[in-house]
């Protein structure tokens, strides 16, 4: 009766620590952790500088490696943001299986190999889910490059 009695309790014991260590890590994981900003916000389109000429505009923006951004007010005819930046040598890179490999923007090279950064594209603050060769200008759109590890 003894052995029993106590089997109960330490199982009841067990039971209590596993329910406590389940909600624990429940409640722990779904706290959600904004990443730290890195970035300064580009106040407006005012503060961008003008580059290229044509009908079609749109902001880019370059996040570069310390986090400094820099905005361009883009002004050009042709229809693809990888065109229009090229034209104006905003960014330069490789042809590649899946196309242009981006390696410098703005006169800014990351070289995945050496330093383990890359060039990652964004349109209006989301990555972008096509490259920026195959990705066709669009009105009310922003394009961005940053640098990422």
């Amino acid at each position: 009766m003894q052995k029993t009695l106590t089997k109960k309790v330490l199982c009841t014991a067990v039971c209590i620590v596993l329910i406590a260590a389940i909600a624990l890590f429940t409640f722990g994981c779904n706290k959600t952790q904004e990443a730290p900003q890195t970035t300064t916000a580009v106040s407006s389109a005012q503060d961008a500088t003008p580059l290229g000429e044509g009908a079609t505009k749109f902001t880019f923006t370059v996040t570069d490696p310390d986090g400094k951004e820099t905005a361009f007010e883009i002004s050009t005819d042709k229809t693809v943001v990888g065109e229009a930046l090229q034209e104006l040598n905003l960014i330069q890179g490789e042809e590649g299986p899946y196309g242009l490999y981006v390696k410098t923007v703005n006169g800014i090279t990351v070289d995945y190999d050496t330093d383990g950064m890359y060039w990652a594209f964004y349109i209006n603050g989301e990555m972008a889910p096509s490259g920026v060769d195959m990705t066709e200008i669009k009105p009310d759109e922003t394009y961005a490059f940053k640098a990422s590890k």
